[in-house]
């Protein structure tokens, strides 16, 4: 751990001016790139008036199963017959991506070792050292993986000290702020510059990046990347920016390990989610179906669960589900009439924009009967209506397969086996009423056959490709630095910059066509050039730094490049790779001849560049 201090010490300077930075970064924090929009939002929470909606409703069919859920009759309307197993599914409401046309082809690559699977999955790839690490665990790869599993699954057992250390260096205002203060300061407080407004959102991506580099505790990183995907809110609009830090320390991170229930509740009373989804804005009069939309289709049954708009009544105008039952005896997918006795059952529920705080307003609330997934949810019950909602969602059989296999697609591979997935989701909901639920699932997943086995099936997203750039490389990183974040937000997944609510792509076809990969290039191209800058005497040296790595005897184009392979990847190139950047090398000399040294030395840094832009350096 002494090297992290060593490698990567914060610098004063708050942005770097010699580093060829842009005129301004997209969480610089400057009102004019903020927009009059998000201006006018503050100004009419400070004088309290209401936001808009952002999406229309379709009010006339929420209504309308809002009346039958109350017991006024309704004729029937277009009935349907009871879909079954053979019933086509309809596709969900918001429209697919497009598959990109991937660059990717040809036979897999080869399984490394265990060491090297491990710590591209549960990691951000392997720093100088943590190989070692990994091999010293055991005396075989299953003592190893199982020790490491459990070492990363009880993050308080690390020893962490160096890093948080390390963190409080860099004189963070806001991560230790309360939901109150952070309201207080950043969001209700007049007459303060737009970059203390988003200074809470700017902290914590400084900080995610820091965590990612240099914490030990590196499966916390990797899931909060997950949860927060899956839970995605847009960071950087005004009512989420002012409160990042407690999205990100209290919903995400202090959920992520313990219990899918209580997990959904936090994001659904959480103030970003409740902006961003527009639940704020939901209420009796005035339904607005944003928020529970997404918590079916993306957050717990998902879109594979969606049987579309399908009445819910009978030729004889009762009420009858019309999907087919699952082993509990209840549905086992969902229509749109669920979707709007849930909008109904979360009415009222909004921050209290005084203090920033989750409140329920009875007045705003739509107190009659509602019925979802079959359960009839009485009148007058208030706040817990929302409740019963999230009860029946998060002990779904169907919620717990979905999410699982997202988790199996971040942690193995784009199309996990069905083995794994239904082995997680069999724990998922047999765990539902734990504490440690979710440890349990990531265990699973984790020790399966089909984690062991997987490889060449998933290609790093580009947080994950430049995190781990940064730490083969032990990059001396600047955490203040804005030009840094518009040299990978050109990659295309800043953080917490996603706007719509399904989260960035997690399949290798969305990164792995022609500019996203240009654009890696680019940014491996900045960061073997990246200067410390500044005024010091140092402000010409780079943060990258090869000098004195290498034995002086490593002195052929193959020597070189192995042992430089080895260090990044932490193993040697497969051999069609490996020839063409060994030629690079040689520059028309003979590939087993020693080179000059001046030669190594002007070459080596591009060299580099080649292996991490090998489609091996991409996979995890």
């Amino acid at each position: 751990m002494k090297d992290l201090i060593d490698d990567a010490t914060p610098v004063a300077a708050a942005v770097d001016m010699d580093e060829s930075s842009p005129a301004e970064s997209h969480s610089a924090g400057l009102e004019g790139a903020v927009g009059c929009a998000e201006m006018a939002e503050v100004e009419a929470l400070q004088s309290g008036e209401k936001r808009f909606n952002r999406r229309a409703l379709l009010g006339a069919g929420l209504l309308s199963a809002a009346g039958i859920a109350a017991g006024v009759a309704a004729p029937a309307h277009g009935l349907a017959a009871p879909a079954t197993q053979d019933t086509p599914v309809v596709p969900a409401m918001r429209s697919p991506r497009p598959t990109p046309r991937a660059l990717t082809s040809g036979a897999a690559p080869d399984r490394p070792s265990m060491a090297i699977l491990a710590l591209n999955r549960m990691a951000f790839g392997p720093r100088p050292g943590d190989i070692d690490a990994f091999n010293a665990l055991g005396n075989d790869d299953d003592a190893r993986l199982q020790a490491y599993v459990e070492q990363q699954l009880n993050p308080q057992s690390i020893d962490d000290s160096a890093f948080e250390a390390y963190l409080a260096l860099w004189n963070f205002q806001t991560l230790g702020k309360s939901l109150e203060q952070l309201w207080a300061d950043h969001l209700k407080q007049k007459d303060v510059e737009w970059s203390y407004r988003r200074l809470p959102a700017w902290e914590t991506e400084r900080a995610t990046f820091l965590r990612a580099l240099y914490s030990q505790r590196q499966l916390n990183e990797v899931l909060a990347d997950f949860w927060h995907n899956h839970f995605n809110a847009y960071g950087w609009d005004s009512w989420q920016q002012s409160t990042w830090v407690h999205y990100d320390r209290d919903v995400i991170r202090g959920n992520m390990l313990g219990n899918f229930r209580k997990m959904v509740g936090d994001v659904a009373k959480s103030p970003a989610m409740l902006f961003y989804l527009d639940n704020q804005s939901n209420e009796g009069g005035n339904p607005n179906e944003n928020w529970a939309r997404e918590l079916f289709e993306l957050h717990t049954l998902g879109s594979e669960n969606y049987l579309g708009v399908i009445p819910t009544t009978n030729s004889g105008g009762l009420y009858e589900h019309p999907a087919p039952k699952g082993s509990d005896g209840w549905p086992a997918a969902y229509v749109d009439d669920d979707v709007y006795g849930a909008t109904t059952s979360f009415t009222g529920w909004r921050t209290n924009t005084d203090t920033g705080i989750f409140n329920f307003e009875a007045s705003r609330h739509f107190p009659y009967q509602k019925i979802v997934l079959g359960r009839t949810i009485p009148s007058q019950q208030g706040i817990q209506d929302g409740e019963i909602v999230l009860d029946i969602l998060a002990n779904h059989r169907g919620t717990a397969t979905f999410v699982c296999r997202k988790l199996c697609r971040r942690l193995i591979g784009d199309n996990p086996p069905e083995s794994v997935v239904q082995a997680a989701a069999d724990v998922f909901y047999a765990a539902r009423q734990a504490d440690d639920q979710l440890k349990q699932v990531v265990r699973t997943i984790l020790l399966s056959p089909e984690f062991r086995n997987t490889w060449g099936e998933k290609i790093k997203r580009p947080f994950d490709f430049a995190c781990s750039v940064l730490r083969a490389t032990q990059c001396n990183y600047d955490a203040r630095s804005d030009a840094f974040f518009w040299w990978y937000n050109g990659m295309g997944q800043s953080l917490f910059g996603w706007r719509p609510p399904d989260g960035y792509p997690d399949v290798k076809e969305a990164w792995s066509s022609t500019m996203p990969m240009l654009q890696r290039w680019r940014f491996v191209n900045t960061m073997l050039g990246w200067k410390i800058g500044g005024e010091g005497e140092d402000k010409n040296n780079l943060r990258i730094n090869f000098d004195g790595i290498m034995p002086a005897n490593y002195a052929t184009p193959e020597e070189v490049v192995d042992f430089w392979s080895i260090r990044l990847l932490g193993y040697q190139l497969p051999e069609h790779e490996r020839t063409q950047i060994v030629e690079f090398m040689a520059y028309g000399r003979g590939t087993d001849t020693d080179l000059p040294a001046d030669q190594i030395t002007e070459r080596i840094r591009y060299m580099v560049g080649l292996i991490l832009m090998s489609p091996s350096f991409q996979w995890r």
